[in-house]
């Protein structure tokens, strides 16, 4: 079972704002009442430790903080090649093994992996200019980062928020 819940964002875009479902493989739609979803809600997914795979659609601009939280069994996710914005701790305690960024994102907001201990690969895309503090915080396995000679790296984008 899947059942999403959407609300209209603008005159010209939808965002997914609720998931209840038990299944391994979630599938985005792409569109409700005619308008393309643009918008993933901030915690659509937390929680939902049965996911292994997700396809978001293309249509999808911006994906919200805490998206996967909990995720365990997620290993794998092909990011659309649309996104632009992706909010702090999208990832965060997810199964993720590997993470390659769309060209179109520049900035891995802060703490967006932050305890994914079986992350081991990040590819960044073409576009990306900054890596925010926290990044990849108690990312244990994480043993390579692929990213363009320009983008800036924060100097804790390793290290855990201070308590």
């Amino acid at each position: 079972m899947q059942d999403f819940t959407f609300q209209q964002f603008d005159s010209a875009s939808i965002c997914v704002t609720g998931y209840r479902g038990d299944e391994a493989e979630v599938r985005i739609p792409d569109s409700f009442w005619g308008m393309p979803v643009c918008i993933l809600a901030d915690g659509l997914f937390s929680g939902h430790s049965e996911i292994v795979s997700v396809h978001i659609p293309d249509t999808v601009t911006e994906m919200g903080e805490f998206l996967f939280d909990g995720c365990s069994q997620l290993r794998r996710i092909r990011l659309p090649s649309s996104l632009e914005h992706l909010w702090g701790r999208s990832f965060v305690r997810s199964g993720l093994e590997e993470l390659i960024l769309p060209d179109r994102l520049t900035t891995l907001p802060p703490f967006a992996c932050e305890g994914c201990v079986y992350l081991q690969k990040v590819v960044c895309g073409s576009g990306m200019k900054r890596i925010l503090n926290g990044a990849f915080a108690g990312c244990s396995s994480l043993t390579e980062l692929i990213h363009g000679p320009n983008v800036e790296i924060s100097p804790t984008a390793f290290q855990a928020a201070r308590t």
